[in-house]
This record gives structure tokens, sequence and C-alpha cells, in this order.
């Protein structure tokens, strides 16, 4: 027993302790891209201490589109999707096991000591996925901000109305944050959940083994069948 003990306990460390990084990981991609929304802002530039420039130049919205894929692409990507895909899996492994124990017999549920860890660890696993789709929304809405190129836009027919001798220069970057907007928009993928990178084949086991372990609990309880 207490080998078991030992070990159960040296495998919850392990796992949590990956998760630990992986959340890490998530917090350093947040603070990236907060401070790379605040670089064409002069007063925030100067808050934070880092560098500014303004999108009036076709040259600084390369520097800006490079920026962002750079910082995008920095750090551990696969290690941590690689986390966060079995977090996800084991938490839905055990939703069905409980939704199949409920099942199974829903007023002798909860005698068992082994359906309280399974509970416990749900609960642990449901905060954990939470504070990542949380970051990671977060992380998403940073980077995927339309409205710093929306104003840039307006800037430049501002100047345009000022400064009508480079109205052809003016109008030449103006087209290229207009295609900058539309690739922006482009590079958002299908399969994200908040942030949370979504294999096909992840959600379309969710959509499968979730919504039916859930048809049939509340079948159960409710007394007649329910197809979600």
């Amino acid at each position: 027993s207490a080998i078991n003990f030992l070990e159960r306990l040296c495998l919850t460390w392990m796992f949590f302790f990956m998760m630990c990084v992986a959340e890490r990981t998530y917090k350093q991609r947040f603070l990236s891209a907060k401070l790379f929304s605040h670089i064409t802002s002069a007063r925030k530039a100067r808050k934070y201490e880092i560098p500014h420039f303004r999108l009036k130049k076709v040259e600084n919205i390369k520097i800006w589109l490079s920026l962002r894929s750079y910082l995008k692409r920095r750090g551990p990507q696969r290690s941590v999707d690689v986390v966060v895909s079995s977090v996800f899996l084991l938490a839905l492994s055990i939703a069905f096991i409980c939704c199949a124990q409920v099942l199974k017999g829903h007023k002798t549920f909860l005698n068992a000591a082994y359906n309280w860890e399974f509970l416990i660890w749900e609960a642990a696993l449901l905060l954990f996925l939470l504070r990542l789709a949380s970051l990671g929304s977060e992380t998403n809405k940073k980077y995927s901000n339309i409205s710093i190129l929306l104003t840039e836009q307006i800037n430049l027919y501002l100047k345009m109305e000022k400064k009508p001798n480079k109205k052809e220069q003016l109008s030449l970057v103006n087209n290229v944050l207009k295609l900058s907007t539309k690739l922006l928009k482009e590079l958002d993928t299908p399969f994200r959940l908040y942030g949370l990178t979504m294999n096909p084949l992840i959600y379309n086991i969710t959509r499968v083994v979730i919504l039916s372990a859930v048809s049939g609990v509340i079948s159960d309880l409710l007394g007649f069948n329910i197809r979600v």
C-alpha cells in the first residue's frame, strides 16, 4: 500500500508539474502578445519601456508582421500542445467514466472512493483547462486586434488631406494595411477553442463521446430518452 501510494503521488506530481510548465508558457505568450499590442501606441510604449513605431511606411508594416510571426512561434510549441491535448483527453476520459458510473447506478455513485478520486481529478483538470482557455483567448485577442490597423488607416486618410503631395505614397501604405487586415483574418485557424489548439480528431471524439454520455445520463435521470 505504501509503495502504491508513493507511485501515485510521484505520477500525480509529475503530471501537475507538466501542467504548470504549460501554464507558464501560456503566461509568457500572453505577456509577449500584450507588449506587442503596445508597440504602435506611443503612450503605452513609453510606459512599458518598449520600442515604438507607427505603421505609416511599408517597411514598418513589414517589420510589424515579421515581429508578430516571430513572437507567435517563439518558445516551445509542440511539447506544450501535447501536454494540453493530453490533459484534455484525460479530462474527457474521466468524464466518460463518471457518466458510465452514473448510468450504472446513480444512487450508489458517491459510495465508492475511486469515484470521489475521479471527481477531484476532473475538477482539477477542468480548472486548469479553463485557466489555459482564458490565457489563450486573451493572447489571440492581442494578436488578432484589427483595430490597430484600422486606426493606422484613419491616420493615413487624415495625412492625405494635410499632405496631398504625398498622396500616392500614402495610398500605397493604405493598400498594404488593407491586405494585412485580410491576411490576419485568414490566419485564424478553424479548430481553436479559446486559444487552445484543437486537433480535428480530438474535436470529433469530444463531440461524439461527450454528447452521447451526457445524453445517456440525462435520459437516465429524467426517465425518458433525450438525444443531444
